[in-house]
């Protein structure tokens, strides 16, 4: 072996450790930022699991997650936004926040964004259109919003003689807010009936703004799907219990909980989805070519054993459409 021919051998030998070493600090990094906590997140996070993988990303295997958790306060989403961007994470996954959605937005122009939340994001500004995101953010669009008059529809299949509805909204999220509201002006006004509004942005906030309803006289209760009034859902359904109101929520655990009844998107599979969005786009695709994906399927869910106890009848009718029943 001619001595030129080993130095190369050896040189290669001893580049292998290094290319291999960078190879593995080329991970790419998913930069995941949600309103809430782990704790309350635990079982969807799986279903995001599942739609990487689907695509064929492992979390620790070939792919890395940075965590980011607001802990129910929409006032910290744009700082944690802003720490993701400036860590130039590989893609930015904004769930279930309208507020998060708008922030990702503003700390970035480049890095993709993958969002999931409830306001028509064609009209908040996020995507040109539905159909040709157009910029470096695409996701899922819950509808949460837009079927606000819906939910407030089947609260009054239980309680058809109501005169007065109650719409518990967050004022710490204020540009979905303002779409659900308009939307349950809208049912309101059609069904002849008078809307009241009441605001708490924090469960410190619930018991006076219960009170308020209280106060009103209103016959029944819309839940915001703001997620900041669902991260302590017992404690909602608990009041509205405790004051024999009728309610109708978005989020199952509150039916779980004890609440009268909810409808909404399918979330486990929206969570998937948003994992293989996430997945598409590291493997090279464009958030502006993918378009936003639209639910087909709303659940509805009702609480029978709740609804004995408010002194209602659910209309067989309803319960046969329902996709769960709890008694």
């Amino acid at each position: 072996m001619r001595r030129r021919d080993f130095i190369g051998i050896v040189g290669s030998a001893a580049a292998w450790p290094l290319t291999a070493h960078a190879q593995q600090t080329a991970m790419p990094v998913i930069g995941f930022l949600h309103l809430t906590s782990f704790e309350l997140t635990r079982e969807n996070l799986a279903s995001f699991r599942q739609g990487l993988a689907e695509t064929g990303y492992i979390e620790g295997k070939n792919v890395a997650i940075e965590y980011r958790w607001a802990q129910g306060r929409n006032d910290q989403l744009a700082t944690l936004a802003a720490e993701l961007a400036r860590d130039r994470v590989s893609v930015i996954v904004v769930l279930e926040s309208t507020q998060g959605a708008l922030a990702a937005k503003s700390a970035t122009q480049t890095i993709p964004i993958v969002f999931m939340q409830a306001a028509d994001p064609v009209r908040i500004g996020l995507v040109d259109s539905l159909n040709r995101p157009g910029r470096n953010l695409t996701g899922i669009n819950l509808m949460w919003a837009e079927v606000a008059g819906k939910r407030l529809e089947l609260l009054l299949e239980l309680v058809p003689a109501a005169k007065s509805i109650a719409y518990l909204g967050n004022p710490s999220n204020p540009v979905f807010t303002e779409s659900e509201t308009m939307e349950l002006q809208a049912a309101a006004r059609a069904h002849g009936l008078r809307l009241a509004i009441v605001t708490a942005s924090r469960p410190s906030e619930f018991e006076t703004a219960f009170a308020d309803v209280v106060h009103r006289q209103t016959d029944a209760l819309v839940v915001s799907s703001a997620v900041s009034l669902l991260t302590q859902p017992d404690q909602i359904v608990r009041l509205a219990a405790e004051h024999t109101l009728p309610a109708v929520y978005a989020w199952r655990p509150s039916v779980a909980a004890g609440g009268l009844m909810s409808y909404a998107t399918s979330l486990p599979n929206a969570w998937r989805q948003a994992g293989v969005y996430t997945g598409r786009i590291l493997k090279g695709e464009r958030p502006a070519d993918l378009p936003v994906v639209q639910p087909t399927k709303f659940e509805l869910l009702i609480n029978l054993k709740t609804a004995k106890a408010l002194g209602l009848t659910v209309p067989q009718t309803l319960q046969v459409t329902a996709d769960e029943v709890i008694e």
